[in-house]
C-alpha cells in the first residue's frame, strides 16, 4: 500500500512540509510506504475545461500536473497539504486539484483522501474543507483524526511546539494506515467495492 503526500506551500520544507512529515512518520511506522511530492514554486495554470486530457489522459499544460497524473494509479491513498492563504488553500494547490481532479473519479473513487492545513492563526478550518471537497465529489473515503487536521505557527519550529496539531496529525496517520489495511482486508475477503450508478446531471434552470 501506497501514500502520496503533496506539498502545496512554496515553502519546500515549510510548516506545511512539517505538519506532513508527521503524517508520513505514522504511516511508515505501520509498513504503509509514502512518497513526498512538491509542487515546487513554478506557476501553475488553472483548469480550463478544454477538456483535451479525456482524449490524451494528459493535461495541456504540460507542467507538475502530468508528472502527478503518473503517479495516481500505483497510490492507495493522498494526502493534500496546504498552508493558509486568505482563510484558504494556496493557489498553487487549489490549481493543481482542480485540474487533477478534473474528469478523473474513477481514477481516485475508493483511494483514502485526506487533508493537512498549516496557518499563523485562523483560517484553518475553511482551507480544510475547499480541500476535502474534492474528496467527497469523487467517491473517496476521507480519513478522519481527533480534530480538523491543522497545525499552528510561523515556522516549523513553532510548528512542532503545537503539541495538540502534532498529535492530530499522528492520529490521522494511524486512522488512514487502519482504514487503508481495512479496505486491503475488504478485498482479500472478496467484498467488492459498491457498485455506482451512471452519474445523473441535473442543472438547477432546466
Amino acid at each position: 500500500m501506497k501514500v502520496i503526500l503533496v506539498n502545496g506551500s512554496p515553502h519546500k520544507n515549510g510548516c506545511t512540509y512539517t505538519a506532513l512529515k508527521e503524517v508520513e512518520f505514522t504511516l511508515n511506522k505501520h509498513g504503509i510506504e509514502t512518497e513526498m511530492f512538491y509542487l515546487g514554486t513554478s506557476p501553475i495554470a488553472g483548469c480550463m475545461g478544454c477538456g483535451v486530457c479525456f482524449k490524451t489522459g494528459k493535461c495541456v499544460f504540460d507542467d507538475v500536473v502530468n508528472k502527478f497524473l503518473e503517479k495516481i494509479e500505483e497510490a492507495d491513498g493522498f494526502v493534500f497539504g496546504s498552508p493558509v492563504h486568505y482563510a484558504a488553500a494556496s493557489g498553487a494547490l487549489t490549481s493543481f486539484m482542480d485540474r487533477v481532479f478534473y474528469g478523473r473519479r474513477k481514477l481516485f473513487s475508493n483511494k483514502v483522501g485526506a487533508a493537512v492545513v498549516s496557518c499563523r492563526r485562523g483560517g484553518a478550518s475553511a482551507a480544510f474543507d475547499q480541500i476535502n471537497k474534492y474528496f467527497t465529489i469523487s467517491n473517496m473515503p476521507v480519513a478522519p483524526s481527533q480534530y480538523w487536521n491543522q497545525v499552528h505557527g510561523t515556522n516549523p519550529e513553532e510548528v512542532k511546539k503545537d503539541l495538540e496539531g502534532m498529535q492530530t496529525m499522528r492520529t490521522l496517520g494511524n486512522n488512514m494506515a487502519w482504514l487503508l489495511k481495512c479496505i486491503e482486508a475488504g478485498k482479500n475477503a472478496g467484498i467488492p467495492f459498491p457498485e455506482n450508478e451512471v452519474i445523473t446531471s441535473t442543472n438547477f434552470i432546466r
